[in-house]
C-alpha cells in the first residue's frame, strides 16, 4: 500500500489518501504536482482505495508539497515519510 500525502497552506495536518499499486500512487503524485506547476488554481478530488467513500476536493492553490511513501505490513507502521540523513 502506498499513500498520497498533501501538505495544506495553514494546516497542521497533512491530506492523506492510499493506492495499492505504486504505478497508481505515481500517477496521482504526478496529477498534483502538474496542478502546482500550472500555477493556476484548479479543484482536485481525490479518493482513498483503502476507504473507497473517503473523498475529498480541495483547491490546489492551497497545496504546499505532495510526497509518496510505502506503508509497511508490519505492525501498521510505515516507511519514515520525507527526507532524512540517517543511512
Amino acid at each position: 500500500m502506498y499513500v498520497v500525502e498533501l501538505s495544506l497552506k495553514l494546516s497542521p495536518m497533512p491530506v492523506a489518501v492510499q493506492r495499492k499499486e505504486l504505478a497508481d500512487a505515481q500517477a496521482l503524485y504526478g496529477q498534483v504536482k502538474q496542478a502546482l506547476e500550472t500555477g493556476a488554481p484548479r479543484v482536485l478530488e481525490l479518493s482513498c482505495e483503502k476507504e473507497e467513500d473517503k473523498r475529498i476536493s480541495l483547491l490546489s492553490s492551497e497545496v504546499v508539497a505532495v510526497q509518496i511513501y510505502e506503508k509497511s505490513a508490519m505492525g501498521g507502521g510505515s516507511k519514515r515519510p520525507g527526507f532524512s540523513f540517517e543511512g
